[in-house]
């Protein structure tokens, strides 16, 4: 992307030095690239020079004048120094005032032509005249120098403490001048044709100081022809990563399963349900690509209760069959567990073995698993660890792929000899913005859920109301129902909330004598949870007080009803989540969400969702919009590139037209052969998440 810059010691810019590239580095600007990258936040027109007599109060204008006066003011009986200028521009005068930088005088002399930016104040004192605190100036010198701080769009920069805007944006038009020459575009020429996008050197500059011709308002929402262009840039060194990686894949030799489906007849004997049609298509997509011989790399997502994991299940079923292991990896030792109880009561008859290997078990059964004894494991991220070793893994499952990322998926894979991957997740996405999260796998839908799920019922409620609320728990529990009531997540920390879990749950065992009242949180051993949980789903437990423990893989079909307490405090993908935990039986069910006020904009608009829609697809967009991308994805802990400029939302265009461009370039040169400066920006870009190239 830029040649040689990224090497380029921002110090030795003129105007920095060690002491301003020391603090320079806080902001993350160590080279001359990171300034060039580091772009203003936002854009202040101040080309609108106006004269002083046509001012208004409260206004912020920029006026333009001859210094008549220049001096520092001693307030009488306070350590307070005064810097007080005085212009005019044969319109009437205006003072500009700076506090306790008597050092300012020094810049300024009579007869000196000025430019000052400011809010328009009026005298404290006399209330008349015109007056500007602090303003931002600019000298306007005989020899052209052009102007940067006023008369025309400034840009504003973030910065720290010993580091104002001005000096910022000075070193940042010092670059400019100097270092823009030797910034070369890395992108094909032919691309950026295509996209009819300007050139890089030209974005960098207009970003920076851009000229009177671009539109403020594109600027300042980030949407500029020179923000689209860098936007463009990030998502297409993202995209064509991700085309490295998925072409490496196919080209790797993999098992192809040749399974008789022996296993799979027998799992159908058992179930107490038929496959929907959309398990049966997705299920179709991954035996075709376990009978080819190269490793599968497909993504399953689907809604709360759509039935992926059966379609895993089946998957591993496969392997076993041809005498290969499996691995399933969840995310929390809770669902894992759950994971294991669900499929042990399924393949028990099967005569196959089965594990569970989670970072908190002391026995660990490493080497039956070694040796092969164990066909099928289930675990948390404990299986990526070292010590772990299996014979002949053959498929890995991971569950909720939005918690693990490129990085623990690449490991747990280094396991075996390019074993088939199976991806899941609960968290529905749109389709482009699946394509880039998990760009380098195929993408298969489950879109339907099973017949006899009934829709829930989302009812908002606020603390006034609570005698209804209980009414209606006592109604449901009266019908032989079961109750789940929610308590925000309990942290270590937090021990607030573990106490209102517990007040909670004492004062529904007086409001509720007749009933069994149980409590679940994260913090009680394994063993314990697993026994409440299992109590609850054999009806013995008519509500049970919780945390989001519960947030992920309990089936009671037997529960009707959940009270999500503080409802205003849980993100939206977590209520969705946790709502999914009821309806999973023939009933009608209800979810309450109680939320207590004044709770914020965002949150109004997280439980109206809630109340109007169960489409995940819907919220799942929704909350795209309200979090923004980069803490829905959680990129951070997904392996993926930070991407500072783009966003996957709003540039959801360039991000198509990125994607088709990057895929393009690597199905005609997978090495990037034909362009050495490209792909040493990619390596740059994706460092030290993934191994893009290997040698040899």
């Amino acid at each position: 992307m830029v040649k040689n810059l990224s090497d380029f010691q921002i110090q030795y810019i003129k105007g920095v030095g060690p002491k301003r590239a020391s603090l320079l580095t806080r902001l993350g600007i160590k080279t001359v690239k990171d300034a060039l990258y580091y772009l203003p936040y936002r854009y202040e027109d101040r080309s609108n020079i106006r004269k002083i007599s046509d001012l208004r109060y409260g206004n912020t204008e920029t006026v333009f004048g001859k210094v008549i006066s220049a001096e520092v003011i001693r307030l009488p009986g306070r350590n307070l120094k005064i810097f007080e200028l005085t212009i005019n521009d044969g319109s009437g005068l205006l003072k500009g005032k700076w506090f306790n930088q008597p050092f300012m005088k020094k810049n300024f002399k009579v007869g000196h032509e000025v430019l000052l930016c400011g809010s328009v104040k009026r005298n404290p004192y006399r209330g008349i005249g015109f007056e500007m605190d602090n303003p931002e100036y600019e000298i306007v010198s005989d020899d052209g120098d052009p102007l940067i701080h006023t008369n025309r769009v400034v840009p504003v920069y973030r910065v720290t403490s010993g580091l104002s805007v001005r000096q910022i944006r000075s070193i940042m038009f010092n670059i400019l001048t100097t270092c823009i020459k030797d910034v070369s575009d890395t992108i094909p020429a032919e691309i950026i044709n295509r996209t009819a996008l300007p050139d890089l050197s030209q974005s960098l500059s207009q970003i920076h100081f851009p000229d009177s011709y671009v539109d403020v308002e594109l600027l300042n929402r980030g949407v500029s022809d020179f923000h689209k262009r860098l936007a463009f840039d990030e998502l297409f060194m993202l995209e064509l990563g991700l085309a490295v990686m998925k072409r490496g894949s196919i080209l790797k030799k993999g098992i192809a399963f040749n399974p008789g489906g022996t296993f799979l007849k027998r799992l159908m004997e058992v179930l107490p349900f038929r496959l929907t049609r959309a398990q049966e298509n997705v299920f179709n997509d991954i035996i075709r690509d376990m009978k080819r011989p190269y490793p599968m790399n497909r993504l399953i997502e689907g809604d709360v209760g759509c039935g992926k994991t059966i379609v895993a299940l089946m998957a591993m079923l496969t392997a076993a069959e041809c005498r290969y292991q499996s691995a399933l990896m969840a995310p929390t030792e809770i669902l894992a567990e759950q994971h294991y109880i669900n499929i042990y009561r399924m393949i028990e008859d099967l005569g196959l073995k089965l594990c569970l290997l989670t970072g908190s078990m002391k026995d660990r059964p490493l080497n039956k698993i070694a040796s092969g004894e164990i066909d099928m494991v289930v675990g948390t991220h404990a299986l990526i660890q070292e010590g772990v070793v299996f014979k002949n893994l053959g498929l890995v499952v991971i569950d909720e792929q939005h918690r693990f990322g490129v990085m623990q998926r690449a490991l747990l894979r280094r396991k075996a000899n390019n074993p088939d991957v199976l991806v899941m997740t609960a968290t529905p996405i749109p389709r482009t913005l699946a394509l880039t999260l998990y760009g380098d796998l195929d993408y298969s839908v489950i879109d339907e859920l099973p017949p006899e799920r009934r829709p829930v019922t989302t009812l908002l409620f606020n603390s006034k109301q609570k005698d209804y609320i209980y009414r209606i728990i006592k109604e449901e529990v009266k019908k032989g129902r079961q109750v789940y009531v929610v308590y925000p997540i309990i942290e270590e920390s937090e021990k607030t909330d573990l106490r209102s879990a517990i007040i909670g749950k004492n004062a529904l065992e007086k409001f509720f004598p007749e009933f069994k009242v149980m409590l679940l949180h994260g913090r009680m051993k394994a063993q314990e949870r697993e026994e409440i949980m299992a109590s609850f789903k054999q009806g013995e437990i008519d509500i049970l007080v919780t945390t989001t423990v519960i947030e992920v893989g309990v089936d009671v079909p037997n529960a009707t009803l959940m009270l999500i307490i503080h409802a205003e405090r849980f993100g939206l993908s977590q209520l969705h989540q946790l709502r999914g935990r009821i309806g999973r039986g023939s009933y009608q069910s209800y979810c309450i969400l109680l939320a207590y006020e004044p709770y914020r904009e965002e949150a109004k608009r997280r439980l109206d969702i809630m109340v109007k829609s169960n489409d995940g697809f819907r919220i799942a967009e929704e909350d795209l919009n309200i979090r923004g991308p980069g803490e829905f994805f959680g990129t951070r802990q997904s392996g993926m590139p930070d991407l500072r400029i783009a966003n996957i939302i709003r540039d959801g265009m360039l991000l198509s037209k990125a994607r088709r461009e990057a895929f393009s370039i690597i199905d005609r040169d997978p090495d990037l052969k034909g362009f050495p400066l490209l792909r040493k920006s990619l390596e740059t870009f994706w460092e030290g998440k993934i191994e893009l190239f290997k040698t040899g």
